[in-house]
């Protein structure tokens, strides 16, 4: 069973996400912001991030850019999953080691199938 960390401050959207990855078979990790991401990340080694970009203190696009940037993290593959739809936030995320880039709401169809395309 592959582990999802899912790195988003909002409740609704963690419930969402989880319900949708749990329903498929994934189990599920929260991080709150982008630094409790890069510690769980480094503890549990999961086999996929969902990262939002908005989130306090660190955000989405730094807490990526640390993870593809740190040996011990950047094999992990790194979704973005957020609220910000220019095609300037895609391309900025994409070049901070972001694997993809999806814009919530999420199809629950739309997530699953790029969770198992990073997995390979």
């Amino acid at each position: 069973m592959a582990l999802v960390l899912i790195a988003d401050d909002s409740p609704t959207d963690q419930h969402v996400l989880v319900r949708a990855l749990e329903k498929h078979g994934f189990e599920t990790l929260i991080a709150k912001d982008g630094q409790e991401a890069i510690r769980l990340a480094g503890e549990r080694s999961p086999d996929v991030i969902l990262m939002d970009i908005v989130m306090p203190g660190m955000n989405g696009y730094q807490a990526t850019r640390r993870l593809a940037q740190d040996p011990a993290t950047a094999s992990i593959p790194i979704l973005i999953v957020s609220t910000k739809t220019q095609e300037a936030d895609r391309v900025w995320g994409l070049r901070q080691g972001a694997v993809q880039y999806l814009t919530k709401p999420v199809s629950e169809e739309e997530l699953v199938a790029a969770v198992r395309a990073a997995l390979g």
